[in-house]
This record gives C-alpha cells, sequence and structure tokens, in this order.
C-alpha cells in the first residue's frame, strides 16, 4: 500500500488560489464539452469531442493516444477514446471521465446542448454527468502547473465513451487492450456525488428477460388459445408485491445512497406482447409475451444466489398454474464492487476535500454503477474511487446543471489530491 507524498502548506494554498482564479475558465470549458452533443445512443460525434479533449490534453503537455475499438454501430458512429499522459515515474494516477451523455428529452427551461453559465451554474445536458467532471480533471492538472508544481510520477487522463450503455467500447476496452496499467496507484473517475462527497463502490446488477409461451386462437373465441399476456401477469403482480417486500428486510454495510437503495430493489424495465413475429396488431390470441426485470442486488447477496432465487420464484409462479410456460433469458451481469478501505486514491481525496472544502469529506456508494466496475474487474485497479462535481439528482434530468462552485471547490481537491498520489517537485 503506498504512502501518500506529503503537500507543503504553501504548495495547498497556491492551489487553492489558483483555482479559484480558474474559475470562469472551468466553467467555459465545462460550457464548451456540453456544446459537443455526444449523445449514447446512438453515439454521436465521438471523433469531434475525442479531438477536443486531444487538444487540451496536448495543452497541458501531455503525450496523446486517440484509440479506437472495433466499430459496434456501424462507420456511422465510430467510437474513441483518448489518453493523455504527463510526467514520469513510478507512481502512477489515472483521472477518468466518460464523454457520452444521454439523449436530452423534454421540459428544458435552457438549450440542453447551450452549456449557457446563468445564475451561478452551467446548465446543459451532461454539465453533471460528468463533463463538469472531466473540465475539473483536465484544471486540476493545469492548475498545478499555475501553482509552480512539476508532477514527480505519471498522471493520466482519459475521455471514455459508451458508460451510458455500460462503458463496453470505453473502459472496459481500454482495460482488456493493455491501455490501463495493472500497476496504477490510484484511479478517480469524476461522476456526480458532488465536491464534498467520495464514491467507495457500487450496487450489483441482474437484469433478465421472462418469456412467456402460449398458444394463438382467434380473437373472438380466446377460451380455445392460450393467453401469454395473460399468463405473464401473475408474475408482474409478485415482482410488484411479494418479491419487493421480500427484498425490502435486506441491507447493506456499503453506504449507498439515498437510503432507499441500501436494501436491493426490483423493477420491471418493459413488457411487450403479440404475437410471435407480427409486424402488426391482429385479432389473434397473443402466444408470446416477455418482461425485462432488473435485478439491483448487494454484495451480501452474491450474484450465483440472486440468480438462483429469480429461477426459484418465477418457477414457484409458473407452477400454479399447468398453462403456464415461462423462460428466464439471462442479459446483463455486473458484480458489486468496493473500494479497499486503505486505497491511495480515497485518502488523497480525503486529504483534497478537507484542504478544499475545510471539512471532512463523506463516503458514499452509488445505487447504480459505472465505469469502477470495469477498473477493477477488467484492469485488475481495485483502488478506484469516483469524485466529480454536481448534483447526483439532476443527472439524466431536464435542466441538468453543475454550480461553478462545485467545479471550482472539485478542481482544488483534485490538484491535491494528485499532488498527493504523484508527488511534486
Amino acid at each position: 500500500m503506498a504512502d501518500l507524498c506529503p503537500v507543503r502548506a504553501e504548495l495547498t494554498e497556491r492551489i487553492l488560489r489558483e483555482a479559484e482564479g480558474a474559475r470562469d475558465e472551468i466553467a467555459e470549458l465545462t460550457g464548451a464539452l456540453v456544446r459537443i452533443p455526444t449523445v449514447n445512443p446512438p453515439g454521436e460525434h465521438y471523433l469531434e469531442c475525442a479531438a477536443f479533449l486531444a487538444e487540451r490534453f496536448r495543452a497541458l503537455g501531455c503525450d496523446v493516444a486517440l484509440l479506437d475499438p472495433p466499430p459496434a454501430n456501424g462507420d456511422r458512429y465510430p467510437r474513441r477514446n483518448v489518453i493523455g499522459r504527463l510526467g514520469s515515474g513510478e507512481r502512477r494516477l489515472h483521472l477518468n471521465g466518460h464523454f457520452d451523455v444521454v439523449p436530452a428529452g423534454s421540459g428544458w427551461t435552457t438549450p440542453p446542448f447551450g452549456g449557457e453559465i446563468q445564475d451561478g451554474a452551467v446548465w446543459g445536458r451532461g454539465t453533471s454527468d460528468m463533463k463538469g467532471g472531466i473540465a475539473a480533471s483536465i484544471y486540476a492538472v493545469e492548475i498545478l502547473r499555475r501553482a509552480g508544481a512539476r508532477p514527480t510520477g505519471v498522471i493520466e487522463l482519459s475521455g471514455t465513451v459508451d458508460e451510458e450503455s455500460g462503458g463496453h467500447a470505453g473502459v472496459a476496452w481500454l482495460a482488456a487492450n493493455g491501455h490501463i496499467a495493472p500497476e496504477t496507484d490510484a484511479v478517480i473517475i469524476g461522476e456526480p456525488f458532488g465536491s464534498g462527497r467520495i464514491c467507495v463502490g457500487h450496487r450489483g446488477v441482474y437484469w433478465f428477460r421472462v418469456v412467456s409461451e402460449g398458444e394463438t386462437a382467434h380473437g373472438s373465441m380466446p377460451f380455445l388459445g392460450n393467453n401469454a399476456i395473460h399468463q405473464l401477469a401473475p408474475l408482474l403482480e409478485d415482482i410488484r408485491t411479494g418479491w419487493t417486500a421480500a427484498l425490502a428486510g435486506r441491507r447493506t454495510t456499503l453506504p449507498v445512497v439515498p437510503e432507499g437503495s441500501r436494501a436491493p430493489t426490483i423493477q420491471v424495465n418493459s413488457v411487450m406482447g403479440g404475437q410471435a413475429g407480427a409486424a402488426a396488431e391482429s385479432p389473434q390470441v397473443p402466444d408470446r409475451a416477455e418482461a425485462v426485470v432488473d435485478r439491483r442486488f448487494i454484495e451480501e447477496e452474491g450474484l450465483d444466489a440472486v440468480r438462483a432465487e429469480a429461477r426459484r420464484r418465477v418457477a414457484a409462479v409458473e407452477a400454479r398454474n399447468p398453462r403456464r410456460r415461462y423462460r428466464i433469458e439471462d442479459l446483463l451481469t455486473v458484480e458489486p464492487v468496493r473500494t479497499p478501505p486503505k486505497s491511495v486514491a480515497l485518502r488523497a481525496v480525503r486529504f483534497g476535500v478537507r484542504r478544499a472544502l475545510g471539512r471532512p469529506a463523506t463516503e458514499v456508494a452509488s445505487p447504480g454503477t459505472y465505469d469502477q466496475k470495469h477498473f477493477a474487474r477488467i484492469a485488475g485497479v481495485r483502488d478506484c474511487i469516483a469524485y466529480g462535481p454536481g448534483i447526483l439528482e439532476l443527472a439524466h434530468r431536464p435542466d441538468e446543471r453543475v454550480p461553478v462552485d462545485e467545479l471550482v471547490r472539485t478542481t482544488a481537491a483534485l490538484a491535491l489530491a494528485a499532488a498527493a498520489v504523484v508527488g511534486t517537485a
């Protein structure tokens, strides 16, 4: 376990002053990133954003690599990741941010991709989740330079794609192809948990599809068929009531926020039904229905037990009626992750928050997943936390925004944390 490098009091003061002095620049960079509408799905403007970040990384003095995974959606939406590396030495810090954002949706009072600065905040899709975090990471490195501190180790900055759809062409691909060094001392991901909170892990995910199979008949004589939608309904009710109640009594020791997410949860994400293969509705008894189920689980449960429980409960509902035929198809599994308690990243950001905000950080965990899973499971770097500016509850919502004060505080804390991880001369 690496020790933190000492950060002199006078350097700390210079970093805090320089961060405050860069207030307008950090906000403007956040707005500029928002104005590149990197909407996923389908994955628009990735090359433009990667080029923009590459130039910003080069301006910091980084060696830059543009890294393209194999096309997933054809040439129309190519994927591109960018990594910048600054400095040399044995100690290594990686600052990561995904630059894809979810679609804007409706209900905005400002242009969703305007990146406007008003009322003390930068507004637009991705300001909190998580282009503000990318801007803070870039300026954390710039602030070290302005404060006269030269890193004595390696600082890496990465802008990655597709986190909103699982991160498979982003951090997962980089990790699987050797672009994330397993000897990395610390990873900090700029997800928007707020300048005073450090995220130390996340719950697990088990997504599965339940297919109900029936038998067609003429719609005027439904008694001659077997309605797959009707046969699926009792399972949906069991999920809504009995299954949900059974999970509510379980609790994790991981500090997941909000409080309701300290228990495992289950919900139905989608329901579809009709005649198998039919392109339009017809006067027939539907012979197929399906539900996609989203089961979030805690580390105390374990994936194998969660999967086995799902099969037991589905089989129990099926057994109540001999005409029911259910089939389960696995869609997605993600194991929970937890940052080691003596993590370098955790201790460094604790130090940065204490100096930048004048109070201790609060440690939380995420109800959903993010790219920490890929750093831990694929790259083998378990020393990873999430720390970024913004308001978590505004992520993916209309009028998403990030307060400029949040950007400044996070930038200062990240600069101090970087100095503590890699050292300075």
